[in-house]
């Protein structure tokens, strides 16, 4: 029997900040200016604060360090899949191929997963979630960005409030520092901060994510290509992960490789364009694929709800 108090519990406060977001664009409530500083609000302060703690407290062991390493592997071939289904099926544009690989797990997967899971399974997510962050600020960015363009991307890597959180949230994860300091009561005085901190976390990202959903003068044959083209590289992906999952005997959530599956492409690539028209063809495809991550979202509530 569908749960459908659990599914509205989960389902419905995404979509009212979604609803949310929109109406403050269409009265003006918020301004551009507005929604890019509460952009900067979660990812400089209350996702940091999200990261640091799930990988505090994340367990961690020899068959866990096969879970990025996986996710690792598994992004580079959905860059090669990309350029691949590209050149197959004549999809033009410089950045074509990079929408088929890179998950969206800072500014929606966090989001949508601390929604439907418990705040104990957030280190599952972000562990799966560590190996695509790396691919992303490796070998992602610094194919994007080109050969003159490497100093900045480890620059932002350098600068980065998220990915300081992570190495931080390693280093007291794995070292065991944070398990040491729980009979001292620290450990729960470093839980109250960081939960304080990432409280409106997806709050503030999904009315963003709403603000932004602006469908203007799409070209629909070269969005839906793209669209195609990601939904059917990250459909074959997932169907190989989840058969190393279970040989690796299920040391990857389940959930949290569904919902890392399911998300766009960062949402940064339309930055890296070179022609006004690719740039608006990449930002189109990257809201109808926003929505439909929305939509798989509510069958992934559907099933654990």
């Amino acid at each position: 029997m569908i749960n459908i108090v659990g599914i509205l519990e989960k389902a419905l406060p995404v979509f009212i900040m979604l609803g949310l977001g929109m109406l403050c664009r269409k009265t003006k409530l918020l301004s551009r200016e507005g929604v890019n500083t509460l952009k900067s609000v979660a990812v400089n302060i209350t996702l940091p604060a999200v990261m640091f703690s799930a990988f505090a407290t994340a367990e961690y062991s020899l068959s866990s360090i096969s879970i990025p390493v996986s996710m690792f592997a598994a992004c580079l071939l959905a860059l090669f899949l990309g350029f691949l289904g590209c050149k197959l099926f004549k999809i033009k544009g410089r950045l074509s191929p990079f929408m088929a690989a890179g998950f969206e797990a800072g500014m929606l997967g966090y989001a949508l997963f601390a929604i439907l899971f418990s705040e104990a399974q957030r280190p599952a997510f972000a562990i799966v979630d560590l190996g695509q962050v790396l691919f992303v600020f490796t070998v992602y960015k610094a194919l994007l960005a080109g050969k003159g363009g490497f100093k900045g991307v480890v620059h932002e890597a350098v600068t980065s409030p998220t990915v300081w959180a992570i190495i931080a949230g390693l280093i007291v994860g794995v070292s065991g520092l944070y398990k040491a300091l729980i009979p001292s009561g620290v450990s729960n005085i470093v839980n109250a901060v960081t939960d304080f901190i990432a409280a409106p976390t997806s709050a503030i990202i999904l009315l963003a994510i709403g603000y932004d959903l602006v469908f203007q003068e799409v070209r629909w044959k070269q969005t839906l290509s793209l669209v195609g083209l990601r939904l059917a590289v990250s459909a074959v992906v997932l169907g190989l992960l989840l058969a190393v999952n279970q040989l690796l005997g299920h040391v990857m959530h389940t959930g949290a490789l569904l919902m890392m599956l399911i998300l766009p492409p960062p949402y940064v690539l339309p930055i890296f364009a070179d022609v006004e028209d690719e740039r608006a063809d990449i930002s189109s495809a990257l809201s109808l694929l926003t929505l439909i991550s929305i939509l798989l979202y509510v069958l992934l509530v559907i099933v654990y709800a």
